[in-house]
């Protein structure tokens, strides 16, 4: 038996944020992979610096990415969870190879801001459907990776 889910959103609005949260969600976890892979490979004379900041943030990106994808649940919609699924819905692109750590910054900083502008889109949609939980999680989102780009900006 299944239970209608009424939560005060439409099931259209609530398909339309899932959709972009499933975006999020393949941003975030594409932007998890190549940080995780930076930690793994930087080196250099920032090595330690640069390798312990690479962890603060990935392991920042794990908890995102549950958040995000209960979020998407509790809408009522199964959340995406496989590389080809977030291959198809992410606009963060693999990087081929190993960068120089100098690289890996500029690779992030990308990286962080745009999951901003997919955060900036989906709080459209949430806001529109005044799914204000939806909204407020993007918000934090959007918050924590403008700062993470700012503060990335900084180590050039």
């Amino acid at each position: 038996m299944s239970v209608v889910i009424d939560i005060g959103i439409s099931e259209a609005d609530r398909i339309l944020i899932a959709q972009g949260l499933s975006r999020l969600l393949a941003d975030s976890y594409t932007l998890y992979l190549q940080t995780h892979n930076f930690h793994w490979n930087v080196i250099g004379p920032q090595f330690r610096e640069l390798h312990i900041m690479f962890e603060e943030h990935y392991m920042e990106l794990a908890t995102a990415v549950d958040e995000i994808a209960e979020r998407i649940r509790t809408l009522g919609i199964q959340a995406p969870g496989t590389y080809k699924a977030f291959a198809e819905l992410s606009s963060i692109e693999e990087v081929e190879g190993v960068p120089t750590a100098q690289e890996m910054l500029i690779l992030l900083i990308k990286g962080h801001e745009q999951l901003v502008r997919t955060a900036r889109e989906v709080l459209v949609v949430a806001q529109n459907a005044n799914d204000e939980s939806s909204a407020s999680l993007v918000s934090d989102r959007m918050r924590l990776h403008e700062k993470t780009a700012w503060m990335l900006r900084s180590m050039q």
